[in-house]
């Protein structure tokens, strides 16, 4: 066996590992189960877990060697880099407060972004002139690292609300929670709807025109939305209901903007269906999980994440970040549509402890302003990343 098998073997027992250790965290918290069984269940789940990040970080060398540097160059390996960083992040939360149910909520978050990221292709290419520098590993790594930090605060205050949100009214409240689940399911919709057109081996190609050029892109999701002046070359296969709107930009980006739909519908579909079988809001059914969690301790596991989090985004998503612009674009800010979400984010933070801090905002405000948080992170990371044409654009 290669190295690239190794590689993939490895990625693969990792997450079959993580999603066995979330069914022994959720045997933690049933009321009718000894202290002693939990404590077992508990303790199985976190070796798990670490024998799991073990063989992560086994992906993570092995496809180093192979592609030659460090593998967060594509949107597959920077989201399966993000997907560690967060479990590392538990693991370190559990070794401080030994707080088991955590993981039955960090670990799925953690299995949808690597999920989601395998869905992009995985194929070692060969580095762009301006990511051939020591700063790719130094700049992107420790972003990633501050983002999996950022995201265990999304984990936990989403925790905090699913708690402390009465769900036996409806209000703006449970309304804005159930959107956020919803937003999950739509991830979980793209890896569904996507895995399954790869195993049908779907494919649809359409040329069209960017400036002198005839441009071929290949569709492996039946087109409902086709490039922008584009043609359908392949025969038997669906036929698109409308182009891809031109202020859609960036290159495929009839593709992706299909994608996009494709992800809303599949991920609406299996929300409707979880709905339907549970007969309430997904927070209502998570609710009870929560039951015996003290509120004050998932508040401050949030704050003491964006406390460590921040400064390591500070120094990874704008110094280094402004550091290797400089070397390699021969200036270290230029509004580039990543740069300026970068920028975001740090306010929306900085925003954050301030308000914290000097407000007084504890609590289900504090624990909101951790899910925006992260929802301006994987905005800056997917939508800046794929719709909006810049020098950071990859896929």
């Amino acid at each position: 066996m290669d190295l690239l098998n190794i590689s993939s073997t490895a990625l693969y027992t990792a997450f079959v590992l993580y999603l066995i250790a979330t069914f022994f965290f959720g045997a933690t918290i049933r009321d009718k189960r000894t202290d002693s069984k939990k404590g077992k269940a508990a303790t199985i789940g976190m070796v798990l877990t670490v024998i799991g990040l073990l063989s992560q970080l086994v992906y993570f060398i092995t496809r180093w060697i192979v592609s030659g540097h460090a593998p967060v160059s594509n949107m597959f390996e920077f989201l399966t880099f993000l997907g560690m960083a967060l479990v590392l992040g538990f693991i370190i939360l559990y070794a401080y407060y030994k707080l088991s149910f955590l993981g039955l909520f960090a670990l799925p978050i953690a299995m949808i972004i690597i999920a989601y990221g395998s869905m992009f292709p995985t194929e070692i290419a060969p580095l762009v002139p301006s990511l051939q520098s020591h700063w790719l590993y130094i700049h992107v790594t420790t972003v990633a690292i501050a983002q999996g930090i950022l995201g265990i605060s999304f984990v936990v205050g989403l925790m905090y609300l699913i708690k402390q949100i009465d769900q036996t009214v409806r209000s703006k409240k449970t309304s804005w929670l159930e959107f956020v689940l919803y937003i999950l399911f739509v991830f979980i919709g793209f890896v569904v709807i996507t895995t399954g057109f790869n195993i049908a081996n779907y494919n649809a190609v359409f040329e069209y025109q960017s400036g002198t050029q005839t441009i071929t892109t290949e569709y492996h999701l039946p087109a409902i939305a086709a490039p922008t002046d584009g043609t359908l070359m392949t025969d038997g296969v669906m036929k698109p209901l409308f182009e891809t709107p031109s202020w859609f930009q960036g290159e495929d980006a009839g593709r992706k903007f299909n994608t996009v739909i494709w992800s809303f519908i599949s991920g609406t579909i299996i929300y409707l269906f979880t709905r339907l079988v549970i007969r309430k809001r997904v927070g209502a059914a998570l609710q009870p999980l929560l039951r015996n969690v003290k509120a004050d301790l998932l508040d401050e596991i949030e704050y003491r994440s964006v406390t460590i989090g921040f400064p390591v985004f500070t120094l990874g998503g704008l110094i280094f970040a402004a550091i290797w612009a400089e070397i390699a674009w021969g200036r270290f800010w230029g509004w580039d549509p990543k740069e300026v979400w970068a920028l975001v984010t740090w306010l929306f933070y900085a925003a954050y402890l301030h308000l914290r801090l000097s407000r007084g905002w504890h609590g289900e405000k504090s624990a909101w302003l951790a899910v925006i948080g992260f929802g301006i992170i994987m905005f800056n990371l997917i939508v800046v990343n794929l719709v909006l044409a810049g020098l950071h654009s990859y896929a």
